[in-house]
């Protein structure tokens, strides 16, 4: 399902911020040019040309949307406080628009990227320049399409790399490897998900996971397999990306420990796991450190899906290896290949337990300003609902009269024809409304026995907040029509995570049990399967800024 927000301010005038909480049925280098500022950072120009490009896996040749004809696209590596301008020229017959994952567009809301809320997308034949300055992050994110599922074949690492003369908070390590875990589909993603929206059912899955584009030897016709080439007692720098368009993907290496360093571009304590969870959308960076000696073996790198909820889903895994250098820089080709044991499909435990060991630094140089008071405090239930299907139609939702529709406070998104940022901005102000439940309107027992109606409305609703405004929102997953996880997006802002559990929240006890010291930052966070999710933080970005729930989406 899918759920966005948007956060609206004026751009001149009086200084306040908007928050549209909007809700959607979604089952859902190149070369570049540096100008030296006098602060020492630099402006870094880079160009997207949007092109097909043929590419082959599986045994199948297709045509699909790049940028640069690479799949997946191209590496942008900035420093903390450059000025980055990418400049986008649409060369296909799709409009397309891009979105800097996580970074905070302080003040820039116009390079935001999505689609009918911070711009028009750009046409064919037209360009469109990126510009923005990254404040205060450093590590991992990534860029990627924000029209429809564009995004399933036009997505790239994002490098945030610390000040120069700034190190990194951990052991400085001997390479850095970003390893971008996506999907393969034989079809064309925009037919798939034209089809679902159609039908309204659960879109047709993708035919492989990926590890840097390629699907690994456990598939079928399979000729391309992502190899990371190590050597003996070194530590390096992985660089996780999870560009699948809807899974939360387990991930393992056989025989080795990885050590979490990092999530969403903000340092965290480490902590060491044998395997990790990605939910779609965030990245993390992971410390591995190789065997001492050069050992009698090569290692699987597996990544699979967490799913809980009851659609369809691509349930396979996909592979790269790990190989050991020798001193002449040659691999042995006989050795064994050891697998590692990942968590069983709905390992929900495992994931809950992962999510809470994530911790901000909370040091003098990296603060965990969390706000402490509350301003503003909303309570959102997230789930899958109904809408009738047309009439003269057969559709392929829990009946055949009716579509799955996702919703928030039991309102479903619709798309605006003019982009929100723009009528804000020109003051038109009549795509939407600003009467959107902060509560929901019928309480209920989220997670018991579901209400017999499931029927959710439709609308562009906003909520508005004073600009510096201290929010607090409590999500909640219902079992409406099953439970599931729900990752959900923020864009142009980090929140703190300050508490999660199963069942109902509960308002009397839960907020006793906050953690408001050393919460961790974060951009993307899943609401639990049966559970809910606590987070804060402080509305001191002016523009129309989206919040939506990637999985299963219908875009």
């Amino acid at each position: 399902m899918h759920i966005k927000m948007i956060v609206t301010v004026p751009l001149s005038k009086a200084l306040f911020a908007a928050f549209l909480f909007v809700t959607t049925f979604l089952l859902t280098s190149p070369g570049f040019v540096l100008a030296t500022s006098q602060h020492g950072s630099v402006t870094r120009h880079y160009k997207f040309d949007i092109r097909l490009a043929n590419v082959t896996r599986l045994c199948h040749t297709k045509s699909m949307v790049t940028v640069n004809g690479k799949f997946p696209g191209p590496r942008i590596v900035v420093r903390e406080g450059d000025r980055l301008l990418v400049k986008v020229v649409n060369h296909v017959p799709n409009n397309i628009s891009l979105h800097w994952h996580g970074v905070r567009q302080l003040r820039s809301g116009w390079s935001d990227g999505p689609s009918y809320i911070t711009q028009c997308p750009i046409q064919t034949g037209q360009s469109y320049v990126y510009n923005f300055t990254i404040v205060g992050q450093r590590g991992t994110l990534f860029w990627h399409a924000h029209f429809s599922w564009l995004r399933a074949t036009v997505y790239g690492p994002l490098i945030l790399l610390p000040r120069h003369n700034e190190s990194y908070p951990f052991q400085k390590p001997y390479k850095e490897v970003p390893i971008l875990f996506g999907e393969w589909w034989n079809a064309d993603p925009e037919a798939v998900i034209a089809q679902a929206l159609q039908t309204g059912g659960g879109p047709n899955v993708s035919d492989a996971y990926t590890i840097n584009g390629f699907p690994g030897p456990l598939y079928n016709c399979s000729k391309d397999t992502y190899k990371l080439k190590v050597k003996p007692g070194k530590t390096y720098l992985l660089r996780l990306i999870n560009a699948a368009l809807n899974d939360e993907l387990f991930f393992s290496i056989a025989n080795h420990t990885l050590i979490i360093v990092e999530a969403d571009a903000s340092y965290i304590k480490p902590f060491e796991s044998n395997t990790i969870i990605l939910g779609p959308g965030q990245t993390t960076n992971v410390l591995l450190k190789t065997k001492p000696n050069y050992p009698n073996s090569t290692f699987y790198m597996l990544a699979r899906p967490y799913f809980t909820g009851q659609g369809t889903f691509d349930n396979s895994t996909v592979a790269g290896i790990l190989e050991y250098t020798k001193p002449n820089d040659q691999t042995n080709l006989n050795l064994p290949i050891l697998k590692p044991v990942l968590p069983v499909i709905n390992d929900t435990n495992f994931v809950a337990n992962f999510s809470n060991k994530f911790l901000s630094l909370n040091s003098p140089k990296y603060p965990a300003n969390v706000p402490k008071t509350i301003d503003k405090n909303f309570f959102f239930i997230v789930g899958l609902g109904t809408s009738p299907c047309p009439k003269n139609q057969t559709c392929q939702g829990p009946n055949n009269s009716s579509k799955f529709a996702a919703s928030m406070n039991n309102v479903s998104f619709a798309l605006p024809s003019i982009a929100l940022l723009q009528q804000h901005f020109f003051g038109a102000n009549n795509g939407f409304t600003t009467d959107f439940p902060v509560v929901p309107l019928r309480p209920f027992n989220y997670t018991g026995t579901p209400p017999n109606n499931t029927l959710v409305s439709n609308g562009t609703k906003t909520v508005v907040i004073p600009y510096n405004t201290r929010v607090q929102v409590i999500l909640q997953d219902t079992s409406i029509l099953g439970a599931e996880s729900h990752p959900l997006h923020l864009h142009g802002f980090n929140f703190f995570v300050v508490g999660q559990g199963f069942g109902n929240f509960n308002a009397s006890s839960d907020p006793a049990k906050f953690n408001l010291v050393d919460p961790v930052e974060r951009n993307t966070v899943a609401v639990p399967s049966g559970g809910w999710v606590a987070i804060r933080f402080l509305a001191d970005n002016p523009g129309d800024l989206l919040w939506f729930c990637l999985d299963n989406q219908l875009n």
